[in-house]
């Protein structure tokens, strides 16, 4: 492996006139599926922290996705999941491979609920960090909105959003920050369009399939599952994480302690134990 998250070029593949952007790097050689990566609400391809990517890009291509109109792929912003979720079995396609395992982080998750679903045999293994299912439990603390809005995100926005409330979580977050800005030509961050169409789709994910049985499309999930969150994630509510492992059939539940939204990146050393040997499993 020569590549890694810093120095991967970034790259497009045009698909029905539109340009996906994507980076692409890590061990080809091992056998396993590439790994595809689905950011969360605005983000983009440098959301991602380097220590987490190159972790896993150590036994497996690594593959970070922009969706239509996010960050620097082109064309109108999708605004709801289904739509989303089409779009990256599309560019699986385009890509010419069969099959990836699938990692969504929180809108991300949705996404990829949508496709193991929509697109089953696209997916090999599933996981799914800091997110909830549709219809799920979903939070109203008012200081959410304001942080997850700003014109330019912060790193106080951050740590408010995605970690824990301890010194060392936050101390976690910094450092967190300062890996995520290594890279010198970061990705174009998200446009106001593109924020407003994620939050309409947000919004039609609260909305059950089946009112009288809100979860009970989760059981048509067929893939081996990783599920983690913090144990109080302000975004979207620790329940949620509960709910979708008890639900979906072939799940394993991770709860990291003092965290939050981001626990993955607040612990990236103790996640790529648990996210390798799920990814390796027979």
């Amino acid at each position: 492996m020569t590549d890694t998250h810093v120095t991967a070029p970034s790259r497009f593949l045009e698909i029905d006139g539109d340009r996906f952007a994507y980076r692409r790097w890590g061990n080809a050689e091992g056998g396993e599926p590439p790994l595809l990566l689905i950011q969360h609400f605005r983000g983009g391809m440098d959301n991602w922290d380097p220590l987490m990517t190159d972790g896993l890009a150590a036994g497996r291509e690594v593959i970070l996705y922009n969706g239509r109109g996010v960050a620097s792929s082109s064309g109108p912003p999708r605004n709801r999941i289904e739509d989303m979720a089409d779009d990256i079995a599309a560019f699986i396609r385009a890509l010419g491979l069969e099959q990836v395992d699938l990692l969504g982080f929180s809108l991300g998750g949705m996404q990829a609920q949508d496709v193991a679903l929509r697109h089953p045999r696209r997916v090999r293994r599933l996981m799914l960090l800091g997110t909830g299912p549709r219809g799920g439990a979903f939070g109203s603390d008012k200081r959410v909105l304001f942080h997850a809005t700003q014109r330019v995100p912060s790193l106080e926005d951050f740590l408010f959003l995605f970690f824990g409330r301890s010194e060392a979580a936050q101390q976690a977050g910094r450092e967190f920050w300062a890996r995520c800005h290594q890279r010198a030509d970061q990705d174009t961050p998200s446009s106001p369009a593109a924020m407003q169409a994620q939050m309409e789709a947000n919004l039609g994910w609260l909305a059950p399939l089946d009112p009288a049985a809100p979860l009970a499309h989760l059981r048509a999930t067929t893939q081996p599952t990783f599920i983690l969150n913090g144990n109080d994630d302000v975004m979207i509510p620790t329940i949620n994480s509960y709910e979708m492992a008890q639900n979906i059939p072939n799940a394993q539940l991770f709860i990291y302690p003092d965290a939050g939204h981001g626990a993955q990146f607040q612990y990236p050393e103790r996640f790529l134990r648990h996210a390798i040997q799920f990814l390796d499993e027979a």
